[in-house]
């Protein structure tokens, strides 16, 4: 009798494991992030609180988020993903509970900020430590497959958390949330995360194993975390404030509430297209890429007066350029410093982009205030990617 051998690294790239890693996505951003996006109005309707209490406690678990994942990232390197993102699916449980049940501004912000810790440890940057761990140098399409995933999460979850507003209140709806949570994705992350990282060798081809500390104190590290934060800024705050850009530029509320729609839609068009780069390009090559078309969308955004359809049009090549930079950051660690020690490494690097991207959505409006339009903040925006194309050119 034959025995057969099983290989454990090619287990652990089942098709199978990806696919439930991907769902585990959907679920996750769906619940933990767009469910508030939706159900903001209704909270602040219901409760009396403003509308920015609400959000900014939000913005808040973002933060919570950031810098929560330096610690993540070292236990998910030691520790192996099952245990991280078992818990962190847990913690997510408790935080919306918490939300839930909130009497008072108070209780609702630390309700986020247990949210906050389970973000840290179930959305993108965990699942791009585990891919990154898997595959290697393979990860390119694990990668493009899950931020696709991702992306499907609004238009799974939006119409579901309205539809759980419509049925019940606002707290009812959280709580079911916070039961499809631990129902769908604690089971999952048990079954299908490996244990720890035992049976992925090291890898001979993978240079020097770099550590925090050595990668921190490089030039290098400070231009790309310059770079990041700088066209995060600026993709996110000027997408985020498409509906006041249009209806200023003439478009009414319902269709620019629309061309938002399709700004989230282009991010899936960007994030295929980046299947199909250059893939011996170096790593600085797409990233100024993407900061250079940034810049010139962005642009486009400021000075185009319309007509409806050149704007939406516009709009969704912005979301596209989004969409790619997703991929351009999760690869931007393992391209220039390899694939060991990742998750500590992306952990620190990545916190100060997450706080950038929380903040993001209030940048947009500040500065369009200051500046006396919509349309102004678009082309600042436009000349921050400038200045960002021009320092990726040293990462």
């Amino acid at each position: 009798m034959v025995r057969r051998v099983v290989d454990p690294a090619a287990a652990a790239r089942h098709p199978v494991r990806l696919a439930a890693l991907s769902v585990g996505q959907v679920v996750s951003w769906g619940i933990l992030y767009y469910a508030l996006i939706v159900a903001a109005p209704a909270i602040a309707e219901d409760t009396g609180w403003s509308l920015v209490v609400v959000t900014s406690a939000f913005s808040g678990g973002l933060v919570v988020s950031a810098l929560a994942g330096i610690v993540v990232g070292r236990l998910l390197d030691d520790r192996g993903p099952r245990i991280v993102m078992t818990a962190g699916a847990l913690v997510g449980t408790a935080g919306l509970v918490i939300v839930a049940l909130a009497p008072d501004p108070l209780v609702f912000a630390a309700g986020w900020a247990v949210c906050g810790l389970a973000q840290s440890s179930v959305l993108y940057q965990a699942a791009f430590t585990v891919i990154i761990r898997r595959h290697a140098d393979a990860r390119h399409t694990p990668l493009t497959i899950v931020t696709l995933a991702g992306g499907l999460a609004s238009t799974v979850f939006a119409p579901v958390t309205a539809l759980l507003l419509g049925a019940l209140d606002w707290r009812g709806a959280f709580l079911v949330l916070a039961g499809m949570l631990a129902v769908i994705t604690v089971p999952l992350h048990w079954l299908s995360l490996e244990r720890s990282w035992a049976h992925l060798p090291p890898r001979r081809d993978d240079g020097p194993a770099h550590t925090v500390s050595g990668v921190i104190r490089t030039r290098r590290f400070w231009l790309l975390e310059l770079t990041m934060i700088t066209l995060t800024i600026a993709l996110f705050s000027a997408t985020l404030a498409a509906v006041p850009l249009f209806t200023e530029k003439g478009l009414s509320f319902e269709l620019a509430a629309f061309g938002l729609g399709l700004v989230g839609a282009g991010q899936v068009i960007g994030r295929l297209l980046f299947l199909v780069r250059p893939h011996h390009a170096p790593p600085w090559a797409l990233l100024v890429a993407v900061a250079a078309l940034a810049a010139i969308v962005l642009g486009l955004l400021a000075v185009v007066p319309g007509p409806a359809w050149l704007l939406i049009g516009i709009g969704i090549v912005a979301g596209a350029v989004r969409g790619a930079y997703t991929l351009v950051q999760a690869s931007a660690v393992a391209d220039r410093w390899g694939t060991r020690n990742y998750g500590s490494i992306n952990g620190a690097f990545a916190a100060p982009i997450t706080i950038a991207a929380a903040l993001s959505p209030a940048i947009g409006p500040a500065v369009a205030a200051g500046v006396g339009s919509f349309s102004g903040m678009a082309a600042v925006m436009a000349g921050t990617a400038v200045v960002a194309a021009a320092t990726a050119r040293l990462t």
